[in-house]
């Protein structure tokens, strides 16, 4: 009996397996990140500030209205499927966040969270509180200085899908 393609078909399914489990706890690198995103369909963009975020353009990484101008190390994790889900951390600068807040309705209920990232918590979830300023609703915890917001890509009471919320109503 051959026991060769046996042997292969156990080495090929190990190194899959291994892939599994080690791909998404490396540090985004020009090696691994092509075939996270293709495997996973996700991605995770870093700014050193918020001038250097996008605030218009594709939403996945573009920072949400509520985030102040001076926050700094920012880390958003996204869908590339499309969807809206969506992790983001950052660190306040001087400027204090003003508060989660809907200003405009009840908050509804989210899904939950779809996504997870290394830099993410563990039982942050009784911190967290909506923000609803933006297209999208939030839950926002702050821990010391650290903010982390995440979306399931529930529509903000108020918001037509797509689009912040008016000046006027915020």
């Amino acid at each position: 009996m051959n026991r060769r393609p046996l042997v292969i078909a156990a080495a090929v399914a190990a190194v899959v397996a291994t892939a599994a489990f080690a791909l998404p706890n490396l540090p985004p690198n020009p090696l691994t990140d092509p075939i996270t995103d293709q495997v996973f369909q996700e991605k995770s963009k870093r700014y050193p500030t918020a001038a250097d975020a996008p605030r218009r353009g594709p939403e996945a990484f573009t920072l949400p209205s509520w985030v102040p101008g001076d926050a700094r190390d920012i880390r958003i994790h996204a869908r590339t499927t499309g969807g809206e889900a969506r992790l983001i951390r950052f660190t306040l600068g001087s400027t204090p966040l003003d508060g989660p807040q809907c200003r405009t309705g009840a908050p509804k209920r989210p899904r939950g969270r779809e996504l997870d990232a290394k830099w993410w918590p563990r039982g942050i979830r009784p911190q967290e509180r909506p923000e609803c300023r933006d297209a999208h609703q939030y839950q926002v915890a702050v821990r010391g200085r650290h903010v982390y917001a995440w979306t399931d890509g529930t529509p903000s009471p108020g918001a037509a899908p797509g689009r912040s919320i008016p000046t006027a109503a915020r």
